[in-house]
């Protein structure tokens, strides 16, 4: 196994959390470490954890910090080999041949291929991040194509020929958890779960993300935002509803909203589903009014 020990002035974890605030996000040592060993042993680094904890903005952040391209692929469910790796430009072929008339064309020549982002990794895996966000919303079928991608990290185009990576692309997958991914996935990767972050790092958080926010406001509503998750709600906020509504109550308040007033009624960008707002709406005052005591 080859392991990189200094990855673009990064030597350690230490290292890497203190590159990754600059990036304005606050990892914990688990996290770092995690993303340290990754990179330095050139593995898929696989995060897992509730919606909104902020697995796609980790992502974001080391390409940042690496001074690379993000490459994102949202997986669906029904999502093929197709939409991750290539397809040919056809319709770009059919009217080449008929430009050509009697003379040959090669239909397979680079500028008909139309380069998708598993692909386009492969290429420029010393660039680039690839971040294959929510894998558990695809398919089994799909998980094992992308275990064989994540094995050799190789291609083969039956037109063109096999394509292989120079290095080892810098992966991240992510996944909400909503199914178990395969094991045989797993074990190719440093893995890491990501919880909700204390009250006291995601009021730093907030404070780090919208600098126009004050302590006090940042920390009433991690504390409302804190409550809020202990619901029985379809959709919990994260961390990001948490800034948004940080930012949205603090905009308000400066336009002669009173506090808390500013927070109930700026509640639509923290909590975004009818039901949830029907189901809380009852405990909404008492509830902010906790929070900002």
């Amino acid at each position: 196994m080859t392991v990189r020990s200094n990855i673009v002035g990064i030597d350690s974890p230490e290292a890497l959390e203190r590159a990754l605030r600059t990036a304005y996000y606050l990892a914990d040592e688990g996290l770092a470490t995690a993303s340290y060993l990754a990179l330095a042993l050139g593995k898929p680094l696989l995060l897992e954890g509730a919606p909104g904890v902020g697995k796609t903005e980790a992502a974001k952040a080391i390409a940042a910090v690496l001074g690379r391209r993000l490459i994102r692929l949202q997986c669906y469910e029904g999502i093929d080999a197709s939409a991750a790796l290539y397809e040919w430009n056809y319709p770009r072929q059919m009217l080449a041949i008929r430009q050509a008339g009697e003379e040959s064309i090669d239909i397979y020549g680079e500028t008909f291929l139309i380069e998708r982002p598993m692909l386009a990794a492969l290429r420029a895996p010393d660039s680039t991040v690839l971040l294959i966000d929510e894998i558990d919303r695809a398919d089994q079928e799909f998980e094992a194509f992308l275990l064989e991608f994540l094995s050799d990290f190789q291609i083969s185009i039956p037109e063109r020929g096999t394509v292989r990576a120079a290095e080892r692309p810098a992966v991240v997958l992510t996944s909400n958890r909503t199914r178990d991914l395969h094991e045989a996935l797993r074990r190719r990767c440093v893995y890491h779960w990501i919880e909700y972050p204390t009250a006291e790092r995601e009021a730093r958080i907030v404070m780090l993300r919208a600098s126009s926010v004050a302590e006090s406001t940042a920390r009433a509503v991690v504390a409302a935002v804190g409550k809020l998750r202990r619901e029985p709600l379809s959709k919990a906020p994260g961390i990001a509803e948490a800034v948004d509504w940080a930012e949205a109550a603090t905009l308000l308040h400066a336009r002669g909203a009173r506090w808390p007033d500013a927070f109930k009624r700026s509640i639509g960008v923290a909590l975004k589903d009818e039901e949830d707002l029907t189901f809380i709406s009852g405990r909404l005052d008492a509830l902010i009014a906790e929070a900002a005591a």
